[in-house]
């Protein structure tokens, strides 16, 4: 059959749980003669502005019942809604069992997802899943043919704007592009029950998932310019890049938007005022200070050449100073929790700047969920929310770290939970002084970061690079004492690892025979 292109709107069904706009949208449908029928809050609503309303009880002469849960599901409603205009069965049916044919559907759902957001209990979060909405959404969407359906507020405009540019009726192509939404937000609402269910049963990877997202940006190109790309939003309330207030700055592309999740990811690890610099989502350079300006200078010391065109991360809202100290270099992005006036007027001098606000600092040890696609399926793990105190290492050689070399310890075996693997750490000073990132051989890996140290000073014109009298992090075990040999080169007095490898003792040996410190962790940090 072919699908009529305009089809007159002469009846609607409205029944919302998000009022805005319902005023506007009932007062405009009804100057254009159009018939509404309307439940509970939503009928109340448009009476009360004067906009005539039909219940939806008068229209079916069936009451709504069980506290409402019982009040669409009719079929003189669904088969106003479901009927081809152009069958003649169809029509016939109509007739004979007086059905008048609904043309547009305007619901949007219970607020479920607000719902267990606010931590709702188990009850009342059963009360807020909505059966009608869905079956009136699908049964329009799948007669987008003749019956336009609308599920966000935010399409109101152009539903009006359609109507009034073709005297009344809707095209075609409005209504794929309807059903077509309706459709994905019936999808998302399920999704978003299902894995509340699963959570409320303990089920960590149910059977069966569904992972759904709101886009929030259509982007310029992926990674590459052939590529193209998109942001989504799933609605985790978590600080960072989908929670940020973009102050200024052109928009962000892809890669921005990868790194500058990793840059933030990782600042938030301290409790003392840091920094991090980003580049191709691993850091160059990171440090903790009495404050930020200091954190920042030592951060820009580490590598200041690959901090060029970098991501800036704060875990503190910006002052003027570090701002002053930011505008000096050519970064792409700047993200913190907040800024002060005086910061923001800073920064708004470089107006291709992206400024990032988040209001606050996601919690690393906050559980989540991680999604990585492959040929086929995707790969679901938990965040690595795991956290090494001093109470979880081992001291394995002869020599036990000196209080100093502790806290250096822990600061780079944190920062190297964010470099991607193999990863090495070296820090002095609560500061990364060179990192090793993303090669196959750890030792390939230590030796770079030395490189890079010894390249940063030579450029700052010191004696020697920052590595004499550091410590090192090791993401996973030495395979071999070769990686820790090359540190040991570099100038460390103390390691940590978290051990666990066939050669451990091999390992252990070579740090004793050089007067080093080892602690293991016991646990590892991959990032692939």
């Amino acid at each position: 059959m072919t699908s009529p292109d305009l089809v007159p709107l002469r009846r609607a069904l409205i029944s919302v749980s998000d009022k805005t706009g319902l005023i506007e949208l009932g007062q405009a449908l009804a100057a254009r003669g159009v018939h509404i029928l309307s439940t509970g809050g939503s009928a109340q609503r448009l009476a009360e502005a004067g906009v005539p309303v039909t219940e939806v009880g008068d229209h079916t002469g069936f009451p709504e019942m069980m506290d409402g849960r019982v009040k669409t599901l009719h079929p003189r409603i669904h088969g106003g809604i479901l009927a081809r205009r152009d069958d003649e069965g169809h029509v016939a049916a109509m007739n004979t069992h007086d059905i008048p044919g609904i043309d547009l559907v305007v619901v949007n759902l219970y607020p479920f997802e607000a719902t267990v957001a606010k931590g709702a209990d188990f009850e009342t979060c059963i009360e807020n899943i909505d059966i009608g909405g869905p079956s009136l959404i699908r049964g329009a969407a799948k007669n987008h043919d003749f019956v336009a359906v609308v599920t966000d507020p935010s399409d109101y405009a152009p539903l009006l704007a359609e109507l009034a540019a073709h005297d009344g009726q809707t095209t075609l192509d409005l209504r794929r592009r309807l059903a077509a939404k309706a459709y994905a937000r019936t999808g998302a609402y399920d999704a978003a029950i299902g894995a509340w269910f699963a959570n409320r049963l303990g089920q960590t990877w149910p059977e069966s998932v569904t992972v759904s997202g709101t886009l929030r940006q259509t982007l310029r190109y992926g990674e590459n310019p052939h590529q193209t790309a998109a942001f989504y939003v799933t609605g985790e309330r978590r600080p960072g890049i989908a929670t940020a207030t973009q102050l200024q700055g052109k928009e962000l592309s892809y890669n921005n938007l990868n790194d500058t999740d990793a840059a933030f990811e990782l600042v938030a690890e301290f409790d003392r005022p840091a920094i991090a610099i980003i580049k191709h989502a691993n850091p160059c350079g990171v440090a903790e200070g009495d404050d930020l300006p200091t954190a920042y200078a030592r951060a820009l010391a580490c590598d200041p050449v690959s901090a060029f065109g970098g991501i800036i991360a704060a875990n503190r809202t910006l002052d003027a100073v570090t701002a002053e100290a930011i505008s000096r270099l050519f970064a792409e992005v700047v993200i913190a929790p907040d800024a002060d006036e005086a910061a923001r007027a800073v920064l708004a001098s470089k107006k291709n700047l992206r400024v990032l606000l988040t209001g606050d600092l996601p919690n690393p040890a906050q559980p989540g969920t991680l999604i990585k696609t492959v040929a086929g399926g995707f790969l679901a793990q938990s965040r690595d929310d795991g956290r090494v105190l001093p109470a979880n290492l081992k001291v394995v050689t002869k020599r036990g770290p000196t209080p100093k070399e502790l806290a250096d310890l822990l600061f780079a075996f944190r920062v190297g939970k964010h470099v991607k693997s193999n990863a090495i750490v070296y820090a002095k000073d609560l500061a990364t002084v060179g990192i090793g990132a993303g090669q196959m051989s750890r030792v390939d890996s230590s030796r770079i970061a030395a490189i890079k140290s010894r390249e940063a000073a030579e450029a700052a014109g010191l004696a020697e690079p920052g590595t004499k009298g550091s410590v090192v992090a090791s993401d996973a075990f030495f395979p071999f004492a070769d990686g820790l040999i090359a540190a040991a080169e570099a100038g460390v007095t103390a390691v940590i690892q978290p051990g666990g490898s066939m050669r451990d003792q091999e390992v252990i040996d070579a740090a004793d025979e050089r007067g080093l410190a080892m602690v293991f962790t016991g646990m590892r940090h991959f990032r692939h």
